[in-house]
């Protein structure tokens, strides 16, 4: 009976001990299997192309500005709504850089005569509206039909921000298995704000700080100093406490 119980308690202990021994060795598995499950997780996110900015970037780049003025067959010179159509087609002509501007005008339509009286006008617009007189140019360009009348084209080259063209559908939309963005995906959104941004200068850095307004700031200051609460606040704010 004794040697029994001597028996079991051998067992027993070795086991405890085994238990003892096993223990670290399993904690360290599991930390080792869920550290490898992260690095997987991060190395499979990280090279899936699913940004639609990388996709479709904005860059900045020279494009080609151009407007289209319709002329009749009979009109002589320029309506005064066309002017205003390119005086607005003009303000984003740059006058520092000063690049050329070209007025096309239409051979061998019907409105030959009536197109060369407004590329006239346009070209008094343009000097006045401060596009240096050497950098204008009047050139033609063959029409296409004879027997109906043809715009007068105006073009600059400016800097503007731009994306490549949307429409792009190489794979089928349904086909998710990678869990990716279709091809087109993000490229209208991109287009949009590329063509709202005023100066494309300003994805490239910050302006130059304005100067500063002294009187503004002296007020300011002073009511820091005094610990008041500035009128403007006082009367702007929604708070009555």
């Amino acid at each position: 009976m004794s040697q029994a119980v001597f028996v079991a308690t051998r067992a027993t202990g070795q086991s405890q001990a085994a238990s003892r021994f096993l223990r670290p060795l399993l904690a360290a598995a599991a930390v080792a299997l869920v550290a490898g499950c992260a690095s997987r997780d991060s190395i499979t996110v990280g090279s899936i192309p699913d940004d639609y900015r990388t996709n479709h970037p904005i860059v900045i780049a020279e494009k080609n500005q151009t407007l289209d003025i319709p002329v009749g067959i009979y009109d002589r010179g320029i309506s005064k709504g066309q002017k205003l159509t390119f005086e607005g087609f003009l303000d984003g002509y740059d006058r520092r850089n000063a690049p050329p501007l070209r007025i096309l005008v239409p051979a061998g339509a019907a409105n030959d005569g009536a197109a060369n009286a407004a590329a006239k006008a346009l070209t008094r617009v343009a000097i006045v509206s401060g596009v240096p007189k050497n950098r204008i140019t009047i050139s033609s360009y063959q029409a296409t039909y004879a027997d109906a009348p043809s715009p007068v084209r105006v073009s600059y080259v400016a800097m503007r921000a731009q994306t490549g063209r949307c429409g792009s559908w190489p794979e089928d939309v349904l086909n998710t298995a990678e869990n990716k963005h279709y091809a087109n995906f993000g490229c209208s959104y991109q287009n949009n704000l590329a063509a709202q941004i005023a100066n494309p200068a300003d994805l490239l850095g910050p302006r130059k700080p304005s100067e500063i307004d002294a009187e503004n700031r002296s007020a300011v200051i002073d009511a820091y100093r005094a610990r008041k609460i500035p009128g403007e606040f006082v009367d702007n704010s929604e708070v009555n406490y």
